[in-house]
């Protein structure tokens, strides 16, 4: 993975550091990576004689194009074949539960049928929807490795960076910047506090590049291994894959002639939301995937989070995993449910937390809360049979 900047400003460091990402991934596909596959076609066409010859510098009307077909048949082998090609560690318990949401919480905001995605109890240790990314990001590094990554003082990412590096007799550095107090930030900070090798915490958001600067100058002077940088929230192709799991997993626990109208989930830093839609674009399912903006829109936004689907795709493809490719427009629609910004608690995000809590769900007030408001005043949403992504793992 690519260090991470220095001294750029705290809103451009989660999307200078895709750019820079998918610049290196461009260069290799079109450059080198390109004539090694040129080369091991024209290897193993002079192997197989004449026509296999021709097949490659063309004119054989005998070659058959590539198998991609126009929908993932068998979820439960896709999900083998990336497991086996990527080599991800076990950090969670999968699958995480899908369970129907007592139906009058259902009537209360308007659908014939709720399901939970209960990716909250993904791991004992911490769970949430982080831990699917972690499988991909922490996975085949060498002894001793410092992780060192970056978010808000309440993050759900830093903290389980923290304690599943540890788990695995890694170390991180965290460099955070302030987020408005609540019982669920202050919970959260002190675990990343707890199980973090350092933590180096911005006076402001305008002081982040420094803390991010000290941090990696930090990890440096912890010693013992190599240093890797993961983008703020885990935003990175590897981790996108590990959501894409989760969407065929989805698949697994649906009937298969009912997938679901909308899929809702909040939209942070977008791996979520770009492993899912990836996901239901690979099956072919006519859900909308309803992503509620929760963090600031150069971050948060649906260009940024289409990119990740696509790195997400080319790293497969560069494995020997072709997905379908999608016959309609790419499932990802997005909302606003920002209020005053990333952190404050909204009017609709609390009440419907309150309205959740009467029936026995715990969300968030930075994300769950806000996603869930979604679905209460979703009145122009022609939709019955939703499943809510219930991303956060309360320490």
């Amino acid at each position: 993975m690519p260090s991470p900047p220095s001294l750029f400003l705290a809103q451009l460091i989660q999307a200078g550091s895709d750019l820079f990402e998918r610049l290196r991934e461009r260069l290799v596909e079109f450059g080198v990576g390109r004539l090694r596959r040129a080369s091991q076609r024209v290897a193993r066409a002079l192997a197989g004689g004449p026509r296999r010859v021709a097949n490659v510098v063309g004119g054989n009307p005998h070659r058959r194009p590539r198998d991609r077909r126009l929908r993932v048949v068998d979820p439960a082998r896709l999900t083998q074949k990336i497991r086996a090609a990527l080599a991800p560690c076990r950090l969670g318990d999968w699958p995480t539960p899908l369970e129907p949401a007592p139906p009058a919480l259902a009537g209360a905001v308007g659908v014939a049928a709720l399901a939970l995605k209960r990716e909250d109890r993904s791991a004992r240790r911490c769970g949430g929807n982080k831990v699917r990314g972690l499988e991909f990001l922490l996975a085949g590094a060498p002894p001793g490795t410092v992780f060192v990554t970056v978010g808000g003082t309440g993050s759900t990412h830093c903290l389980a960076t923290a304690v599943h590096a540890a788990a695995l007799s890694y170390r991180t550095v965290l460099a955070q910047f302030p987020q408005p107090d609540t019982p669920a930030s202050r919970a959260v900070a002190a675990a990343s506090a707890a199980s973090a090798a350092l933590v180096v915490r911005a006076r402001s958001r305008a002081t982040l590049p420094l803390a991010l600067l000290s941090a990696w100058r930090g990890a440096r002077a912890l010693g013992g291994g190599p240093r890797r940088w993961i983008p703020g929230g885990g935003a990175h192709p590897r981790a996108v894959v590990g959501h894409l799991l989760a969407g065929l997993e989805l698949a697994a626990q649906t009937r298969p002639l009912e997938p679901p109208d909308a899929i809702v989930l909040p939209l942070g830093t977008g791996g979520t939301a770009a492993g899912v839609a990836l996901a239901v674009a690979a099956l072919g399912w006519p859900t909308r995937v309803v992503a509620v903006r929760v963090a600031p829109l150069v971050v948060a936004n649906r260009w940024r989070t289409m990119q990740l689907a696509r790195g997400a795709a080319r790293l497969l493809e560069r494995h020997g995993i072709l997905l379908p490719r999608a016959t309609s427009p790419f499932p990802l629609e997005v909302v606003d449910g920002l209020g005053k910004g990333y952190g404050h608690p909204t009017a609709a995000g609390e009440a419907a937390r309150r309205l959740a809590a009467e029936h026995g769900l715990v969300l968030d007030p930075t994300y769950g809360s806000k996603a869930f408001a979604f679905l209460v005043r979703r009145a122009t949403w022609d939709v019955q049979r939703v499943v809510f992504w219930h991303t956060f793992g309360i320490p």
